[in-house]
């Protein structure tokens, strides 16, 4: 049987962070920040699953940048990062390379965040799964 754990302290995406970011004045694509949703931070080398949706399309994996800490990450190298920590008090920005960006307007942005609690183990090399997910309808201008 397929279980996580799920505690709800704080929505995982942050309302009103959706925006576009420019590099050299051309707009390069979107960005809104999300929050660690549980009672502890972790370091990223955690984060077993990351994926976002917008207005129900996966957005691919090499498009998505991971922000933190003033530092930028692709998502495969999340696994690796086992000195960067995310405190649950700073929030994360996910650009998204998107050349043009998205049209103005309402957006469903839905976030898949599966990490692993290191220090519960559940089994020989299993940990605890933490279902850190979460969907909001943001505006972008």
């Amino acid at each position: 049987m397929a279980f996580a754990m799920r505690i709800n302290f704080a929505d995982v995406v942050v309302d009103d962070s959706l925006k576009h970011f420019f590099v050299n004045g051309t707009k390069m694509g979107y960005q809104f920040d999300i929050r660690l949703s549980y009672y502890r931070g972790h370091f990223l080398s955690v984060i077993d699953e990351f994926k976002v949706k917008v207005d129900g399309e996966e957005v691919p994996t090499e498009d998505i940048r991971f922000c933190l800490n003033g530092k930028e990450f692709g998502v495969a190298q999340l696994h690796d990062l086992v000195s960067e920590f995310w405190c649950i008090t700073d929030p994360a920005t996910i650009k998204v390379i998107k050349p043009g960006s998205i049209e103005a307007g309402e957006h469903d942005i839905d976030v898949t965040l599966m990490f692993h609690s290191p220090y519960m183990p559940i089994g020989p090399d299993e940990y605890m799964p933490i279902d850190g997910c979460g969907q909001k309808t943001l505006t972008i201008a």
